[in-house]
């Protein structure tokens, strides 16, 4: 009776600490905090054709970008970009979670950022309702070289 009672609690134990590390680990594929706080140290990164997220994550972990590639692999899946990285070279921060890498990595924060970079110039530099050619700053900011 005594061993059956022993043998009940070590298995208590270990479904009670197993159950806390699902958690944790479920927990962090959502809410990964980046690896540093302020800028961050900015690593390229090269990404070729055909790499898995496994691959990818290994690489972004031995890079220092990310503590842990199978946590990667998770979050690469559950993201909207899953298999959608496209070959090429990157600059990551540390300062960056694993989904904005992600979305870097699938070139849609370039084309957001090139949207906000070009309204912000309209904005500033341009009178309302007047396009770039129609304001000739293009042709003040660049010198005619013969």
């Amino acid at each position: 009776m005594a061993l059956k009672i022993v043998i009940l609690v070590i298995v208590g134990v270990f479904i009670y600490r197993g159950t806390l590390r699902a958690y944790g680990y479920g927990y962090r594929v959502f809410t990964e905090a980046p690896r540093s706080a302020g800028e961050g140290r900015v690593i390229s990164v090269e990404i070729f054709e055909n790499e898995s997220a496994s691959e990818i994550g290994k690489m972004l972990e031995d890079k220092g970008l990310i503590d842990d590639w199978k946590l990667f692999i998770l979050q690469e899946r559950l993201s909207g970009n899953h298999g959608d990285e496209i070959p090429g070279i990157y600059d990551l921060s540390t300062s960056m979670t694993a989904e904005e890498m992600i979305s870097i990595m699938c070139g849609h924060v370039a084309e957001e950022e090139t949207e906000n970079v070009e309204e912000a110039v309209q904005e500033t530099i341009l009178p309302e309702n007047e396009s770039v050619q129609e304001s000739g700053v293009m042709e003040e900011a660049v010198p005619n070289i013969p």
